[in-house]
């Protein structure tokens, strides 16, 4: 049983990285042809850019908090 929970630990936190890379490579990459194409909105662009990745990397920290907890059980 515990290996299980050691094994979903794992993926928790494994597939929280994994959607969280992916989701700022396309946030970044949005936001570099928005500039490229619009020199001028570079500062508005940034700061939506700032505030999206903020927020994708919250994912990733619930994925650490669910590994956590379900370490949690193996030791309990």
């Amino acid at each position: 049983m515990d290996t299980y929970v050691a094994l979903g630990a794992g993926l928790a936190m494994g597939l929280a990285a994994l959607g969280t890379g992916i989701g700022q490579g396309v946030a970044a990459f949005g936001a570099l042809q928005g500039t490229a194409r619009n020199p001028s909105a570079a500062g508005k662009i940034q700061s939506q850019l700032v505030m999206s990745l903020a927020l994708i990397e919250s994912i990733a920290i619930y994925g650490l908090v669910i590994a956590f907890l379900m370490q949690g059980k193996i030791a309990g």
